[in-house]
C-alpha cells in the first residue's frame, strides 16, 4: 500500500508550473433546468448569509440540491415551471436528446483560440451523472450515465490541437448515494457519503477514468470519502501519467463527516466556519493537505506564495449554464484579460469556466471574452 510520504518532495510538473490559462467545462443534466438565483456571488453569500449560502447560491449545477430546500428561490422556480412534481431525474432524457448536437471539435477550436494550454472537463458532478459510458454500475441509479463518450471525444479533440486534457470528478458529493439538502458548509460535510459501497464505487470510477483517458490533471472536488484510499489512487495515477498534476480537494476525514451528521456537532462546525468567513471571506487560504501538486481558490483573490496554485471561476457567477443570468453578470473581455494578467503575474494559473447549454452550444456572452483574450495573447 502507498502512503502520502511516498510523494514527499514531488515537484509540481514543469508543464503545469508555468503560469497559464486553462478552460473548465461544467455541462450535464443541470443544463436543462438551467436555473439559479442571480445577482450575488458565492463569495458575498458566505460572508453575508452563511447559513443559507448554498440555498441561495448562483450555482445552477447545484439545482437538484436547491430545489429540495423549502422556501428557496430554486424550489419556487421548480414549482412554477414544472408544477413541483417533476423529479430531477426526469431531466435526463431531455439532456441526452439535446446533447446529440455536442460537437467536441467546436469546443476544442474555441479553447485553442482562447489561448488555453489545458482543458479540465467535468466528468461527474454532484448529481452523480456520468458523461462517459462507465462500466462501474451505480447501485442506486444503474442508467445514470451517458451512452455517448463525451469525455473521450473531447479528450481526442483537445489533444489534436496541442492542448492537455484533464478531468474533474466529484468524489466528495454524489447525491445518488447520499442526498441531505445542503445550505451551508456543515451540511455539505454531513452529506459526504462514507459507506463502503460508495468508497468502492468512486475509487473504481476514478481508476476507470485514468486508465481510459490518462488525464494530465486529476481535479477532485469537495473531499474524498476516506483518506485511507487516497495514497493508492495517487500512486496508480502517477504510474499511468508520470507528469500528471492533482489538486488539493482530497480531504478524507471520514470521522468528521460522520460526526457532523449530529446536529450539535454540525452547529459547532458551522459557528466556527461562519466566524471565519465573516472575518476573512473566501479569500482566506486553507492549510495544506497531506499531498497535492497545486492549490485551488474559487471565486477568490487569494494566492499561495509558497506553492503552485490555480484560480477558478465562471465567466459569470455560475459554473453550469444559468439562463437566469444577465449579460452584466458576466466578465467583459477587458475584465477577463485583467484577471488573467493579475493571476499569472502572481504565479497562478487561471482556470476559467464555460457552462454550455444542454445542446452543447456555448453562449456568445461566454465565447466573445474568450476569443478576445486569445487575440490579446496572440492565439486568435
Amino acid at each position: 500500500m502507498a502512503s502520502f510520504s511516498d510523494f514527499a518532495g514531488r515537484a509540481c510538473p514543469d508543464w503545469f508550473r508555468a503560469p497559464q490559462l486553462g478552460v473548465f467545462i461544467h455541462w450535464g443534466v443541470f443544463a436543462v433546468p438551467a436555473f439559479a438565483p442571480r445577482g450575488e456571488s458565492i463569495s458575498d453569500l458566505f460572508r453575508e448569509d452563511y447559513d443559507n449560502a448554498f440555498a441561495r447560491a448562483p450555482y445552477s449545477e447545484w439545482y437538484w440540491n436547491a430545489m429540495r430546500i423549502p422556501g428557496s428561490e430554486t424550489a419556487a422556480h421548480h414549482a412554477a415551471t414544472y408544477g413541483g412534481a417533476r423529479p430531477y431525474e426526469a431531466f435526463r432524457d431531455e439532456f441526452e436528446n439535446a446533447a446529440r448536437a455536442f460537437d467536441a471539435n467546436a469546443w476544442a477550436d474555441l479553447f485553442a483560440a482562447s489561448g488555453a494550454r489545458y482543458v479540465v472537463f467535468v466528468t461527474k458532478h454532484h448529481d452523480g451523472y456520468c458523461l462517459w459510458p462507465s462500466e462501474v454500475a451505480n447501485p442506486h441509479m444503474p442508467s445514470w450515465a451517458s451512452e455517448r463518450d463525451h469525455v473521450g471525444e473531447l479528450a481526442d479533440a483537445v489533444r489534436a490541437r496541442g492542448l492537455r486534457f484533464g478531468l474533474y470528478y466529484s468524489g466528495g458529493l454524489d447525491w445518488t448515494f447520499r442526498h441531505v439538502p445542503i445550505s451551508n458548509f456543515g451540511d455539505m460535510l454531513a452529506c459526504v457519503p462514507t459507506d463502503d459501497a460508495y468508497r468502492a464505487y468512486a475509487a473504481a470510477q476514478l481508476r476507470e477514468l485514468v486508465a481510459r483517458y490518462e488525464p494530465s490533471v486529476l481535479w477532485n472536488d469537495i473531499a474524498w470519502p476516506d483518506e485511507r484510499d487516497v495514497p493508492d489512487l495517487f500512486a496508480d495515477y502517477y504510474a499511468a501519467v508520470p507528469d500528471g498534476a492533482v489538486n488539493d480537494r482530497w480531504m478524507g476525514q471520514s470521522a468528521l463527516f460522520h460526526a457532523v451528521r449530529a446536529p450539535a456537532a454540525r452547529a459547532a462546525v458551522n459557528a466556527a466556519l461562519r466566524a471565519r468567513f465573516q472575518e476573512a471571506g473566501v479569500d482566506a487560504t486553507s492549510p495544506p493537505p497531506a499531498h497535492c501538486d497545486f492549490r485551488c481558490v474559487e471565486y477568490s483573490d487569494a494566492a499561495y506564495a509558497d506553492q503552485k496554485w490555480e484560480c477558478t471561476r465562471g465567466l459569470g457567477l455560475a459554473f453550469g449554464y444559468n439562463a437566469n443570468e444577465r449579460a452584466d453578470d458576466y466578465l467583459t473581455a477587458d475584465e477577463l484579460l485583467a484577471l488573467y494578467r493579475v493571476t499569472t503575474a502572481r504565479g497562478g494559473n487561471l482556470l476559467i469556466n464555460v457552462g454550455p447549454r444542454a445542446d452543447g452550444s456555448i453562449p456568445d456572452v461566454q465565447r466573445e471574452p474568450l476569443l478576445a483574450l486569445g487575440k490579446a495573447l496572440g492565439a486568435g
